[in-house]
């Protein structure tokens, strides 16, 4: 769309009207406008895969794997499919922004949002972000990097004011963004968080570099209820206030102009840019052929068994992996998650999977009619108890698996009612009269004994068993974060003996008050085994199986939106599982589900480790192409994990009043590592496959002019007998530095396929920016001329072949 139009439709609006497309219509959509032919833009959660406008679990979405897995993918055409894949699940769900990818850092082991972002290194976050947002984009879909900028950490989220010199932002932080916006991203979205002083939705980085330096046309977007005043972000270079109606930009923008506080050309600016977006996905085009989603299911469970597998990093293998299963007769699934695997991240990302394919599942489907396939639970996990669902729920009304959603006014009238599947109601339909949500079900309990309750909101809140009241107390609510408020309320808890089998009517209500939302959860859990004889249960089983696949994941309580991580454990008897196991079977195989690092004290006593990440809906499938040699793990790990949270080197995620100083400057990740002298139990970069492989000599130039690109060539020999995918990977160092520099650090990475006994060459481009370092007394970039040694090898911590190249000043 030219200049020329947009100042033409910008014309015919008066100031209310433009004033009116500068903040939401709804929650998830932004105003319409019929004097300029504007039809309202839906917008959607979407980095594990595009939710819709509404919490609704009969509103299901095709869910991809965790951030994080996509990050262990080192494979950017992969990742652009992915994009694709995200905007035909928008098309089919009429949206037209995603509000992915998240762009943030895995700064420390212990950020609980670990799961939603790529990669601790800004080169490769940058890469695959691109990447994604790509194939979004390349539909006609709005992609969103997010939340600029250093919103790296949960603790405080809302309000902490990050502390992080100029120069650390420019080549640490903010490169990720700059990655996005050379990609060509439509919008960039601003954060809760300050920076320096700033709140993002008021700070100067909104300007400088995003608008300047870097040429954004697109639109900046507040995170949701991140907007907390009129003028300062006006004046700053926010651009869209959501959600809406009624936010602190309507009334109070047109008065803030007229006023004279912020000029109309500001205000202008902004709708321009509103309307260059809506010329990209369409929204000013009402009469335009609706578009269709590119993506049908079958090629869409293809694609994510494919990525399920593709992200899965084997850590170590003691000659177990792959298993034969032409050679096997028992195998023994032990643990919870393989019955019941966490599939994605707790908080706002969230979907609804119209199946989930769980290990169990994929293990025994892949040995049908080869092998006996025995699953053992082991030890329950210790936490609270999950939603109620279908399994063993029926609505009290018709009988149909699931609940009984109510909305009742003041005298406990019913204002509307519905069949639900789950016991999870995030956004429940009431009205102006609605007083109260309540959610009941008839439980047809699988045991006895002494089962958890528990109800999830705020304002007062009851529970009744049958004829029992188990609770019945007020819980305010004392936070303004959105995702605790609206996705994960906290879960209040009681206990209560069943001594029958026979149905039960399990009722929950929720008083609804101003300003504490209206998600209501129900939750229920039978009791669990005593753990000493569930792990000698498991370890009985195990002893004459010819393979042992143990499963071990972190909960949706201790990796989840709202809340950091207070350790790296695994939790509940989830490692003694593991090592008894493993005493009595050589080969076991212990996979790994969780979002981020985990300590894995029993690393050298297992026969193989694979790391699944959160998977999305085909867990078992990529799982099982992986076991029994199907596919090859062809993951690497996007961050470093320790072996113990103390060898950590940042782990700092709680403000010191409301400041976070970011004191390990541009040592993050497997930078900080290498400053401090630690070896972790695995760097960054690391990952075997069902190979080998022989490195040749290096090859890059000896000299190379400031400013310029050169190239890196590998020849690399796969010496096993399997075809394989290796990530060869380049860093750099400066020793003689004159400026403060990492160790060393990436700068790229080619991944290469090679049958057995051949051999093949990885072509890696270094850009310039790679060398160059940002000089704050001169407000720009410099790349310090001399001798620049080049590292190449198979993680941060094994760049074992080296070569150098001369940086000569231009001129």
């Amino acid at each position: 769309m030219s200049e020329d139009t947009l100042d033409r439709l910008l014309e015919k609006l008066d100031l209310v009207q433009k004033v009116r497309l500068l903040s939401g219509a709804t929650t998830w959509r932004t105003a319409g406008e019929q004097a300029v032919g504007l039809r309202e833009m839906v917008t959607s959660d979407g980095p594990a895969g595009v939710r819709g406008e509404a919490w609704d679990e009969r509103l299901t979405s095709a869910l991809l794997p965790s951030a994080s897995a996509i990050g262990a993918l080192w494979d950017e055409d992969l990742v652009e499919e992915l994009g694709g894949l995200l905007a035909s699940e928008a098309v089919r769900k009429g949206v037209d922004v995603v509000l992915a990818p998240t762009l943030n850092l895995h700064r420390t082991p212990l950020g609980g949002r670990h799961f939603e972002c790529f990669s601790e290194d800004p080169v490769l976050t940058g890469r695959t972000g691109a990447a994604l947002i790509r194939g979004i984009q390349a539909a006609g879909v709005a992609a969103t990097a997010k939340h600029y900028v250093a919103n790296d950490s949960e603790t405080g989220r809302m309000h902490v004011d990050v502390r992080v010199s100029e120069r650390v932002l420019r080549e640490v932080y903010l490169a990720p963004f700059e990655a996005a916006v050379e990609a060509g991203v439509w919008l960039v979205m601003a954060g809760y968080n300050g920076v320096n002083g700033a709140t993002m939705t008021a700070s100067p980085l909104l300007a400088q570099p995003l608008k300047g330096d870097w040429g954004f046309d697109g639109v900046v977007v507040s995170d949701w209820g991140a907007l907390r005043s009129t003028r300062e972000p006006a004046l700053a270079a926010l651009d869209l206030a959501m959600p809406g109606p009624q936010g602190p930009w309507e009334a109070s923008l047109v008065r803030a102009v007229r006023d004279g506080q912020v000029p109309e050309e500001a205000v202008d600016e902004k709708v321009r840019r509103l309307l260059r977006l809506a010329g990209r996905v369409g929204a000013l085009e009402p009469d335009r052929h609706p578009r269709t989603a590119a993506f049908g299911p079958d090629y869409t469970r293809t694609l994510l068994r494919r990525t399920a597998a593709a992200g899965c990093v084997l850590l170590t293998n003691r000659e177990v992996l792959p298993l034969d299963p032409a050679s096997l007769r028992k195998v023994v699934v032990i643990g919870v998650h393989a019955a019941s695997p966490r599939v994605q991240g707790g908080g706002s990302a969230g979907v609804f999977p119209s199946r989930v394919v769980t290990p169990l599942d994929g293990i025994r489907a892949r040995l049908d009619g080869l092998a006996q396939v025995v699953h053992v639970p082991g030890p329950g996990l210790g936490v609270p108890p999950a939603p109620l669902g279908a399994d063993w729920c029926a609505d009290p009304r018709s009988g149909e698996p699931g609940v009984l959603l109510r909305v009742l006014d003041e005298a406990g009238r019913e204002l509307h009612v519905e069949h639900r599947l789950s016991g999870t109601q995030l956004e429940p339909p009431v009205g102006p009269e609605a007083r109260t949500v309540e959610i009941s079900a008839l439980l047809r309990p699988p045991t006895t004994g002494e089962w958890t309750f528990g109800i999830a909101g705020f304002g007062r809140m009851s529970l009744t068993l049958g004829e029992r009241t188990l609770l019945d107390d007020a819980f305010p609510c004392t936070t303004d974060d959105p995702a605790i408020v609206h996705v994960n309320p906290p879960l209040h808890t009681v206990r209560a003996t069943l001594d029958t089998t026979r149905p039960v009517l399990l009722t929950a209500r929720r008083e609804l008050v101003p300003g504490a939302g209206r998600a209501t959860i129900v939750a229920a859990a039978p009791p669990e085994p005593e753990a000493a004889a569930a792990l000698a249960e498991a370890v009985r089983a195990a002893g004459d199986a010819d393979a042992v696949i143990v499963v071990v994941g972190t909960t949706e309580h201790t990796e989840t939106e709202g809340h950091d991580r207070g350790d790296l454990s695994l939790g509940g008897h989830q490692d003694a599982l593991v090592r008894a196991v493993a005493a009595v079977n050589r080969r076991t195989i212990a996979v790994v589900n969780s979002g981020g690092p985990v300590e894995l004290p029993w690393r050298d006593e297992v026969g193989a480790a694979l790391l699944t990440w959160f998977p999305g809906q085909e867990a078992g499938t990529g799982l099982a192409d992986l076991l029994f040699g199907d596919a090859e793990p062809a993951g690497r790990l996007p961050t470093t994990w320790a072996a113990a949270l103390t060898d950590a080197p940042v782990t700092r995620t709680q403000p010191d009043e409301g400041r976070l100083a970011y004191e390990e400057g541009v040592h993050i990740g497997h930078r900080a590592w290498l400053l401090a002298g630690r070896e972790p139990a695995y760097w960054f970069g690391h990952g075997l496959g069902y190979t080998t492989w022989e490195y040749g000599t290096v090859r890059a130039p000896d000299v190379v002019s400031e400013g310029s690109p050169f190239t890196v060539r590998v020849p690399v020999r796969n010496s096993g007998t399997r075809p394989g995918r290796e990530v060869v990977q380049v860093y750099l160092a400066r020793p003689d530095s004159t400026v403060e520099r990492p160790v060393r650090w990436f700068a790229g990475y080619a991944a290469v396929h090679a049958e057995p006994g051949t051999s093949a060459t990885a072509v890696v481009e270094i850009p310039p920016r790679a060398l160059r370092h940002w000089s704050p007394t001169e407000g720009a970039w410099r790349t310090e001329p001399g001798t620049y040694d080049i590292l190449v090898g198979r993680s941060a911590g094994d760049a074992a072949w080296s070569a150098a190249v001369e940086i000569q000043e231009a001129g």
